[in-house]
């Protein structure tokens, strides 16, 4: 589970606009993220995201070095951060885990001290989240979630950085998750709750996301007007949807659980009924990669409400922001 751990970097000014609107050291949660940076996040990227498309290049991060190190596969995470870093006139070194000293015993605490001399920054994609802590624990640099098992802050940003343009706002929209209460989840569920949008998982009994996740996201939505609700029913939460949104039944690291799985899982595709429910102009969002025909019917993926595309370019623009903002200052 993630810790709450708080430490905070200093910024200009920041001491009169209260310790509440500071960035944490690490971006390790979306939680820790206060809710006017998170708003700050997406007018930043959508920023970038138009100078880049008009071709106006500066350079903010020249001189800087980002770290990654990868302990599952990446795509989209690890080429956006690369290819952001390099946007931004700074550079991006990937570390494979196996091939640096770690598989060979040296101790995460003295690589990362060690790091910490060479570096401006790390993305760190791993399996737990307490080693994502460790990291950051052991760290003076920031650290990054580039996805651990508990969540993946990146993705659920460049989320909602897809659902304002496509929507004008977030505020007030339903966004249906169907499928298993996994790290989008948790992550979606927590943005969810800082914008004030209504938030409802349909998942299968046994597949819920983490009950503290909830209970805050919850509390949260108290102070933002977010509505969190999870169902055992996929209709009740596609209904009046504004977005639809799923991931892959099987995670890295469930492949052993892959029947079971494909079982429980098999009522909760996003298919052309599903959609039925939703509002006339739902658009659909998946992290990608997607499994056609399981969680996904091709007729939806690659269908006119898709916007999978444009959610998996604004990886890129929400990944400058943050770079910008982590690393910049």
């Amino acid at each position: 589970m993630a810790s709450t751990r708080q430490s905070q970097r200093s910024r200009p000014g920041s001491a009169s606009r209260g310790k509440a609107e500071q960035l944490p050291k690490d971006l390790l949660t979306v939680k820790d993220i206060p809710r006017k940076k998170i708003l700050d996040l997406i007018a930043l990227a959508k920023k970038l995201k138009a100078a880049h498309r008009k071709g106006k290049l500066t350079f903010p991060l020249k001189g800087k070095t980002l770290g990654l190190i990868f302990e599952k596969p990446s795509t989209r995470t690890r080429v956006s951060f690369e290819a952001g870093m390099n946007q931004l006139g700074g550079q991006a070194l990937f570390l494979a885990s196996e091939k640096i000293q770690l598989s060979r015993g040296e101790s995460l605490a003295d690589t990362a001290k060690v790091l910490s001399r060479y570096l401006d920054g790390l993305v760190i994609r791993t399996f737990s989240q307490s080693a994502l802590e460790e990291w950051a624990q052991n760290t003076s640099i920031p650290v990054i979630n580039g996805l651990t098992d508990h969540c993946h802050p990146c993705q659920a940003l460049a989320d909602l950085l897809t659902i304002v343009e496509k929507k004008g706002k977030a505020k007030g929209l339903k966004l249906a998750y169907i499928g298993d209460g996994n790290n989008i989840t948790h992550s979606l569920l927590e943005v969810g709750a800082k914008v004030g949008m209504h938030v409802s998982v349909g998942c299968p009994p046994g597949y819920e996301p983490d009950p503290d996740i909830v209970m805050r996201a919850k509390a949260e939505g108290e102070q933002t007007g977010a509505i969190i609700e999870i169902t055992h029913d996929p209709m009740v939460a596609a209904k009046d949807a504004d977005v639809i949104y799923t991931d892959v039944w099987i995670s890295m690291g469930q492949e052993d659980e892959h029947q079971q799985r494909m079982a429980a899982l098999a009522p909760y595709q996003v298919n052309r009924q599903l959609l039925k429910q939703a509002k006339p102009r739902v658009v659909i969002l998946h992290c990608l990669p997607a499994h056609r025909g399981e969680e996904i019917t091709t007729e939806v993926l690659e269908g006119s409400q898709s916007v999978v595309l444009d959610q998996a370019e604004n990886r890129l623009h929400i990944q400058k922001a943050i770079l910008l903002e982590w690393l910049g200052k």
